[in-house]
């Protein structure tokens, strides 16, 4: 792996991994979402101080260059992440829609419930006070 390269992937690990830092200190992030960004910047800050990996992996997945290998490698991860994410976000989605349903449920049933005190006699005295 040429010297540039190695330069260009341990500045952006070391940038994202202070980034996600600041991110977690301003309360702007998640823990479960922190872990992910900090061991993929573990794994490009590993992979731009120990070049020989990246050969043998690359030879390993039969990858004649081991650039495309670690662009291979990242585009996966992402991809992984990516998914993960729409899983989680279906989820939250149904939750949503369910909670939803079940607050006009019962405003309705408040509703209906007031609807029916408001259509009944307050006591008998009054009653017998507009009868007369």
């Amino acid at each position: 792996m040429e010297t540039p390269l190695r330069i260009i992937l341990f500045i952006v690990s070391v940038v994202s991994v202070v980034f996600v830092v600041r991110k977690i200190r301003k309360a702007n992030l998640n823990i479960e979402y922190s872990l992910f960004w900090i061991v993929f910047s573990f794994l490009l800050l590993v992979l731009s101080i120990f070049p020989n990996l990246t050969y043998v992996m690359a030879k390993l997945c039969a990858i004649e260059a081991p650039v495309n290998f670690i662009f291979l490698f990242m585009i996966f991860l992402l991809l992984l992440h990516s998914f993960y994410l729409t899983l989680k976000t279906s989820r939250l989605e149904n939750m949503i829609q369910n909670l939803t349903q079940e607050i006009a449920i019962r405003s309705k049933i408040e509703e209906d419930k007031a609807g029916e005190k408001a259509k009944e006699p307050e006591s008998d005295g009054e009653k017998s006070k507009w009868r007369k």
